[in-house]
């Protein structure tokens, strides 16, 4: 069994790429943002501490962290954005290990692909036998999160200044997968790198 880290830019596409990815081969797919939203949940590891760390304002209704309020606090201070992914990267990471591990031991996938945007910051580019970069020009990408997340210029401006630079994620990538022009173009690389495998 393989595994492959995949990590981009927002909007560069990841999950599309992943999408088909997951119907191409026999593997599984890990998304690192659902295992962080899955050990914030109530009952889980890293709910009190997050909550003990930004106050009972962001809970919803329900009892749960609200993820937009909780954003907006963390985004508003730099030193509490660090202090929830000190408290949140460990126990993904963690989890992520364990089913590594898992996997190899069952042995029944071809790979294992572990999606990340902070993929390279979280030292994965160590652990897993290819990083796969999904680019996209940044005109492409900001038209896409304006569209399908209705995110301001500002916003975006935000988000890309807190992510590594495309000079970044390439001098780690074993393989680049350029996702700026159509889903068929997309495809045929992928399709070109599997076959190599």
């Amino acid at each position: 069994m393989k595994v492959i880290g995949v990590t981009g830019g927002v909007g560069a596409g990841k999950s599309t790429v992943l999408n088909y990815i997951e119907k191409s081969c026999n593997c599984r797919i890990i998304f690192s943002d659902k295992v962080a939203n899955d050990i914030k949940l109530k009952g889980q590891s890293c709910y009190e501490p997050i909550v003990d760390l930004l106050s009972e304002d962001i809970l919803g209704p329900d009892g749960e962290i609200d993820k937009k309020k909780m954003a907006a606090k963390i985004f508003a201070d730099d030193s509490l954005l660090k202090q929830v992914n000190d408290i949140l990267h460990p126990a993904v990471n963690n989890y992520i290990f364990g089913e590594i591990e898992k996997e190899k031991a069952e042995g029944k996938l071809d790979y294992l692909f572990i999606e990340a945007a902070l993929l390279i910051e979280n030292g994965y580019h160590k652990i897993v036998d290819e990083l796969w970069y999904i680019y996209a020009d940044e005109s492409v990408r900001r038209k896409r999160l304006k569209e399908s997340r209705g995110y301001s210029d500002e916003k975006i401006d935000d988000i890309i200044k807190g992510q590594l630079s495309d000079e970044e994620f390439r001098k780690y990538a074993s393989f680049v997968i350029d996702n700026s022009n159509d889903e068929n173009d997309t495809k045929r690389q992928i399709d070109l790198k599997l076959g190599e495998n």
